[in-house]
């Protein structure tokens, strides 16, 4: 046997061709993830049922059987059922629970050939911009273990940088599967909301905004993973088709925003960075031109945060009421303001949600594909809720994730990829965003994008 390939589409080749067997694959994955308990990136592990999986996905070959993701070792965020493992959600209300079965997604990848090896951390419920749980404690950066890796994905897009697996599985309902990624220097993907079907599982506090997600060292892995995944199921009432890929971005109208259309800080490292970006892609042929879509009066992340803490209010205010302190206190504070919020200020953060759905679909009518940062800085001390300064500016602890949000709330398909660094080597990432439903135009987009930027 040979030593493993460490990208999604290098170990199935290996493992189809006999080169390395699945469960040689599964057991060099569980030595990386040991090596790096520091990160605390992986909270949850089962050799033997990992190693009894791989030994079936080998099975399967020999009986002839062909797996677009034959033997590709996984991680999935502690918020989604893996049948049999303990998923927690970073809670301690939640911390003895087995998952009765898979979520669709992770059926789907399973029966493609994948292997889960491990539970990625996540913030308690994924309600926090940085991946610290009452449970495990914080997860560490890969390039700096003083740094966060952000959240509330950071276990998996941790995993993902450190080499551990080629492979993750986060949620993404306001960034979570955009920005640790971003941080860290891997690809991640928010599909199209409903692209891929949702559960069964945990009740989900974002209401209508949270998608899975892969995570992957470059899109061309995403799009493999996203094609094991995707396609409407009757158990979730909400999953969609999406369209075919579009023949390739030549002919396609791309927008560049700097901020956003948004008044909001950034660090002059990204962008710069994304500035150069933008001017490397032109120079290869790409017609950019700068635009910012038109906002609603009154777009802002505070607008439709009560939906979050209304959300947590209505799954976990009886248990708050009993004993905040079981909670993180960081989510306990959004329960409490859950719990005030009036029918009437959810109602307008609602509203507010729409206008900024109605506000992307008519910018969309005009543009194919709007290129962003996803983060306006890098990663940040993992002590803090986000950085005290961005753009020379003093800010508030969500500041670092202003371009992320709405495209939730406009259920549109975005991808994260690698765009740079700092003088200190922190990546931060370049958003390419699409209209709903086109996410393999978009994944086809970002691999050229990708290309472009590699050279």
């Amino acid at each position: 046997m040979t030593m493993p390939a460490h990208n999604a589409r290098g170990i199935t080749a290996d493992v189809a061709a006999g080169r390395t067997s699945a469960v040689e694959t599964a057991k060099t994955a569980l030595a990386r993830i040991e090596t790096a308990r520091k990160l605390n990136a992986v909270v949850t592990i089962d050799p033997e049922r990992t190693l009894a999986d791989a030994a079936a996905v080998d099975d399967r070959l020999r009986a002839g059987e062909t797996m677009p993701l034959a033997g590709v070792p996984v991680i999935v965020k502690d918020n989604i059922w893996v049948g049999g493992w303990r998923v927690t959600q970073g809670s301690r209300l939640f911390c003895d629970f087995i998952a009765p079965h898979d979520a669709i997604a992770i059926e789907r990848l399973r029966k493609a050939g994948a292997v889960v090896v491990g539970i990625g951390a996540t913030s308690e419920f994924a309600c926090k911009g940085v991946t610290t749980s009452p449970l495990y404690g914080p997860t560490r950066h890969p390039l700096d273990p003083a740094l966060t890796p952000g959240g509330s994905s950071g276990g998996p897009a941790a995993t993902v940088a450190a080499g551990l697996v080629p492979l993750a599985i986060g949620t993404d309902a306001g960034g979570s599967s955009r920005r640790p990624p971003a941080h860290v220097g891997v690809a991640g993907f928010k599909p199209s909301y409903g692209a891929i079907p949702y559960g069964p599982g945990f009740a989900e506090p974002f209401f209508g905004l949270s998608v899975i997600a892969p995570i992957a060292s470059d899109a061309a892995d995403i799009a493999l993973a996203f094609e094991a995944m995707v396609g409407a199921d009757p158990r979730d009432p909400d999953s969609a088709v999406v369209g075919q890929r579009a023949e390739d971005i030549g002919g396609q109208r791309i927008a560049f925003s700097p901020r956003l259309g948004l008044d909001v800080a950034i660090d002059d490292v990204v962008a710069n960075g994304l500035a150069a970006a933008i001017d490397r892609l032109s120079a290869a042929g790409l017609r950019i031109t700068q635009r910012d879509p038109v906002w609603p009066a009154g777009a802002t992340e505070d607008a439709i945060m009560p939906l979050q803490h209304a959300g947590l209010a209505a799954l976990y205010g009886d248990s708050f009421r009993k004993d905040p302190t079981v909670f993180d206190p960081d989510v306990a504070k959004q329960i409490e303001r859950g719990l005030l919020w009036s029918g009437a200020e959810v109602a307008g953060a609602l509203l507010a949600s729409a206008a900024i759905a109605n506000a992307f679909a008519a910018f969309f009518t005009e543009v194919d594909l709007l290129l962003t940062p996803t983060v306006p800085c890098v990663a940040w001390p993992l002590t803090q809720l986000g950085p005290d300064m961005i753009g020379g500016k003093v800010v508030s602890p969500r500041a670092h994730a202003v371009f992320t949000p709405f495209i939730n709330h406009a259920h549109l398909p975005a991808i994260s990829i690698p765009c740079g660094t700092d003088r200190c080597g922190l990546p931060f990432g370049l958003q390419i965003i699409a209209a709903r439903g086109q996410d393999r135009s978009l994944l086809g987009a970002a691999q050229e994008i990708e290309a472009i930027l590699r050279v």
